[in-house]
């Protein structure tokens, strides 16, 4: 895709959704590396639902290392996937306590050192708890950017890549929110809304498919 599309897509894209931002609540860098943990493959909807009283009862480090597994999964069982996430939620725990002196890293070679935490999960806290440039790709932003041609990849990591390629890496982390706002609200999986897509003009899906 030139670039002249890119920019107009990400234009488009932010008059479409003035207000994209992270929709994990958390007050700091520790809650959101455990909300993004706890949110792989659960919405950020219902991980709030759950954090609401967890982070409560429970807003750092400090007070999370009082947690034993059994408790803490009682209180996320809401979500998927939950007992293998509360088993290396407390690891993580532990590890930040025993090696990072209680605080969330800022590389992605000390955060994917921590147990449960992926590239993904690492290029979130770097973007949104630190403001550290990083194209985080999940299932929405894989979806969308391939759809429109921003990227025309098979994996998430290639997707990254080529994103990382594609846009102004000061946009980085605005874009990450932009496509997955429109994943959520317009180019949803199934019966994408591209008649009310404002850049379907721009789309490969709505050339190749409408």
């Amino acid at each position: 895709m030139e670039e002249k599309e890119v920019l107009d897509i990400i234009s488009k894209l932010k008059e479409m959704y003035p207000d994209a931002h992270c929709e994990l609540i958390h007050e700091n860098p520790f809650q959101l590396l455990i909300s993004t943990v706890l949110s792989a493959q659960t919405t950020d909807k219902k991980v709030n639902e759950v954090t609401k009283n967890l982070f409560r009862d429970y807003p750092d480090v400090k007070s999370f290392l009082k947690i034993d597994q059994n408790e803490l999964e009682n209180r996320i069982k809401k979500i998927g996937l939950y007992k293998n996430k509360s088993k290396n939620i407390v690891q993580l725990v532990k590890k930040l306590d025993s090696e990072f002196n209680g605080e969330v890293p800022r590389t992605m070679e000390e955060l994917t050192s921590l147990p449960g935490v992926g590239q993904k999960t690492a290029n979130v806290v770097m973007a949104n708890a630190f403001n550290i440039p990083a194209f985080a790709v999940d299932t929405h932003v894989f979806r969308v950017s391939n759809r429109i041609g921003l990227a025309c990849a098979k994996s998430v990591q290639e997707t990254e890549e080529q994103l990382k390629k594609a846009v102004h890496k000061e946009e980085w982390i605005l874009s990450h929110h932009l496509l997955i706002f429109h994943g959520r609200r317009c180019c949803v999986a199934r019966n994408p809304k591209c008649n009310e897509c404002k850049i379907n003009s721009l789309c490969n899906y709505f050339k190749f498919t409408k």
